[in-house]
């Protein structure tokens, strides 16, 4: 007798909608950049189990440190044991996690915008998008009330700041080097700035200001209120330090937006409110 399996078989789609009901781990992502180069630094803690987004490209691997349980292209489990090198073809990665992990995703190119990095390297699901919109849905507007008296206390006018933000000519990109943000978007206002890993209070998250030119930082950052950055003149240029532990990303999602003053800001370079 002939009997047939009517039971779907379980899927890595099917599993990461179940751990999408789940409290998400911590998951810091350091971002690094050379000339002709992008590394995505991920650092995973043992105990969890892990899924990827589904890799566009084939593309080379640094696995640094730890251990991870997997399964091969067969379904056989399979254990990566670091220090290792391989090229992986396209497809998406997952395993448990059985010693804390240290994993680099090296990419050849020039981009530097994480957001468009992503898009350009990763298909994100469907499931993993609506996850997303749910955590965007914040209640931001304290900071945007208070940013509206801010303009009326210092005689701007949103068509003037918005055409200031947006002029490439006061723009230039990040340098070289590493970093532990994104840019994306945000409830308080357009894009903003977000912890891609656990930041400490008075650590400097990167350079604002070079040359008189905004970086992304410069241009990106939001304000709040409540802030959890402030911005640190040093010879000339402009620094985002934190002013408190700000959290980075959790199951891939992107942690805390970064935020400052928008009224210290001012007064570190000399703009003056309005006289009454």
């Amino acid at each position: 007798m002939i009997i047939q399996a009517t039971e779907k078989p379980v899927t890595i789609d099917d599993i990461e909608d179940e751990m999408l009901t789940m409290e998400q781990a911590d998951c810091p992502v350091i971002h690094r950049f050379s000339p002709g180069l992008y590394i995505r630094e991920l650092h995973m803690k043992a105990g969890i189990f892990a899924v990827g987004h589904y890799q566009k490209t084939e593309h080379f691997n640094l696995f640094l440190k730890g251990r991870v349980l997997s399964k091969d292209a067969s379904g056989e489990n399979i254990e990566l044991t670091a220090p290792m090198t391989f090229t992986a073809p396209p497809g998406r990665k997952f395993g448990y996690i059985l010693e804390d992990v240290v994993w680099l995703n090296v990419y050849p190119t020039d981009e530097t915008d994480v957001e468009t990095l992503e898009d350009m390297f990763f298909t994100k699901s469907k499931s993993w998008k609506e996850s997303k919109k749910l955590l965007d849905m914040v209640d931001r507007s304290n900071d945007n009330e208070d940013y509206e008296k801010l303009l009326i206390e210092y005689g701007f006018t949103e068509e003037t700041t918005r055409k200031q933000s947006e002029d490439m000519e006061d723009q230039v990109p990040m340098p070289y080097g590493d970093y532990k943000f994104l840019i994306s978007k945000s409830k308080i206002e357009g894009r903003g700035v977000f912890a891609s890993a656990n930041i400490r209070e008075g650590e400097v998250v990167g350079q604002a200001k070079i040359m008189g030119k905004r970086t992304p930082i410069g241009r990106y950052t939001n304000h709040s209120s409540h802030p959890n950055a402030k911005m640190v003149g040093n010879n000339g240029d402009i620094y985002m330090v934190a002013t408190q532990n700000i959290m980075g990303c959790r199951g891939g999602f992107p942690g805390e937006e970064i935020t400052t003053d928008y009224r210290k800001n001012l007064k570190l370079i000399g703009v003056n409110k309005c006289l009454e």
